[in-house]
């Protein structure tokens, strides 16, 4: 092998160990970035001192004190309840828009852009037109029906993704074929696309759940009377009072809880895929 190719072969070796080294670098420093600050929060959720930012000692005192004010059951019990019809809202609407887009071609291009321009507007911005639409406009008055809606828009193009990702691979034909069997279209849908979409349509509702039950922008200026988790959270943590440390502990309840949903999604996700 000329020597001209055997430098350019080490040079090159060289270049990848470098490219693989910067990669897992950058790659460590972005998992820290993301999960670093959930492992600090669980810390000082831990901490005798948690305003002070420094962990220890160790001890479980914020914790009994949060099972000793229960102020945050009736705005948790809001939230869950929110984002369980939120949910069922993003399951149902992303099956019927995403298993109709892949097959309508550039209107269906077209609509998609619409569902996902929303992301890009700012959230205080958006809750800023809702209220102003629905009150002026619609005459809705902000509360609990309020907070489904703007909700619902914020986690349906998550949702529409989620099932879109399923519905681009599924093969028409299947229709096709038991349409000439003599199957109606409810019998299509249930035995054919039903199944095939159902890890879609899982993860859908899931992204609905979620995102609803973490959302704040919006609900600051739609909420009514209704006091949600995440702004019950947001007032007791600009209070400056002594619920504060407390809200470390309610948060790293909530990060666990919102952890093991994903994971059993995600297997549930994969499980299906498997079969």
């Amino acid at each position: 092998m000329p020597a001209s190719v055997t430098l350019a072969v080490r040079r090159e070796r060289i270049l990848m160990r470098i490219g693989t080294s910067l990669a897992i670098v950058l790659g460590f420093l972005g998992i820290m970035l993301m999960y670093g600050p959930v492992a600090w929060l669980g810390l000082m959720s831990l901490s005798a001192r948690p305003l002070t930012g420094k962990p220890g000692p160790l001890t479980l005192v914020w914790y009994e004190k949060l099972f000793a004010d229960l102020r945050w059951i009736d705005p948790l019990l809001n939230s869950l309840g929110i984002a369980a019809i939120v949910s069922l809202l993003c399951m149902v609407a992303a099956t019927l828009v995403g298993r109709v887009i892949p097959h309508i071609g550039r209107a269906g291009n077209w609509l998609l852009l619409l569902f996902l321009v929303v992301l890009f507007v700012p959230g205080v911005m958006l809750g800023i037109d809702f209220i102003m639409f629905y009150r002026l406009f619609l005459g809705i008055r902000t509360g609990l029906w309020s907070l489904v809606l703007a909700h619902f828009v914020w986690a349906f193009p998550f949702a529409l993704l989620s099932v879109l990702v399923v519905a681009a691979r599924f093969d028409v034909r299947l229709l096709e074929v038991a349409a000439d069997l003599g199957a109606d279209g409810w019998r299509r849908f249930r035995d054919i696309e039903m199944p095939l979409l159902f890890p879609g349509i899982v993860s859908a509702g899931f992204f609905g759940f979620l995102l609803s039950l973490n959302e704040l922008p919006r609900s600051i200026y739609l909420r009514g009377g209704i006091t949600t988790l995440p702004l019950f959270q947001w007032a007791e943590a600009s209070s400056h009072t002594t619920m504060v440390p407390l809200i470390y502990s309610l948060s790293t309840l909530i990060t666990l809880a919102s952890l093991m949903l994903t994971v059993f999604s995600l297997r549930l996700l994969f499980k299906r895929e498997a079969q």
